[in-house]
């Protein structure tokens, strides 16, 4: 079984060769392009914890801190794996969306501990830091990169879709879902969709697709990379 994956190309390549495990190939056409923002140095001495909701925000601390020993709370697995290759020893996993992460951060910090710090992209899903703010936390919101949406729909995509390479199509966030339907509409690739399946992260997800039509749409659980993976992994049984 052959998919599509749409993230940047790095989230990619990682996913794929989970997926590669299982038996299942994958071509990637990346939606998102992620460039770094320039930003004042970190200084994370009055910090108590440094939130991530991306696996790019954690790449993005790792080159902008020598620091490794900071508590680092991360919005799912994949996020805190990324934290962890980055030499991070002090991770902590949420259960795969903010509202889970805020969650936990209520849990175990303390408003009086220090500011929480928020390594984010220049577009964000939910409010964290309202949320924190609201129970008393001082919460730094710190842009380190810009997820930008590509304008045509790649190559790789207009060609697997025209010629039936794919068994189907993963997302992994509203902002990609939205865009590859944009982009199918504006090359004429409404048609190619019909007999594939929608590989959607969460149903935010799965909404952003509207105007496009598939066989199926398919939702891990939980909104986590590994849980989405067993779902494609799974669906190679399934005729």
């Amino acid at each position: 079984m052959n998919v599509l994956l749409t993230r940047p190309r790095e989230d990619s390549r990682r996913f794929g060769e989970r997926l590669k495990g299982c038996g299942v190939t994958s071509e990637t056409a990346p939606l998102l392009t992620i460039h770094p923002v320039d930003h004042a140095p970190l200084d994370l001495r009055a910090t108590q914890a440094v939130l991530l909701t991306s696996a790019n925000g954690a790449r993005s601390l790792a080159a902008a801190t020598t620091e490794r020993a900071c508590r680092v709370l991360a919005v799912g697995h994949a996020t805190a794996t990324a934290a962890q290759e980055a030499g991070f020893s002090d991770v902590t996993a949420a259960g795969g969306d903010v509202a889970k992460l805020t969650a936990l951060a209520l849990e175990i910090l303390e408003p009086s501990r220090g500011r929480v710090l928020h390594i984010a992209g220049s577009v964000v899903a939910g409010d964290l830091a309202a949320g924190l703010a609201a129970q008393g936390f001082e919460v730094e919101r710190v842009v380190a990169y810009r997820a930008q949406t590509v304008e045509t729909m790649p190559e790789t995509a207009c060609t697997g879709l025209n010629e039936g390479r794919f068994a189907g199509v993963v997302f992994f966030s509203p902002r990609t879902a939205t865009t590859f339907a944009r982009l199918s509409r504006k090359a004429g690739l409404g048609d190619t969709t019909i007999g594939l399946k929608a590989y959607c992260l969460s149903r935010a997800v799965a909404d952003a697709l509207e105007g496009t039509s598939w066989r199926e749409f398919l939702l891990p659980r939980q909104p986590e990379s590994e849980a989405l993976a067993e779902i494609i992994c799974a669906s190679q049984e399934t005729p």
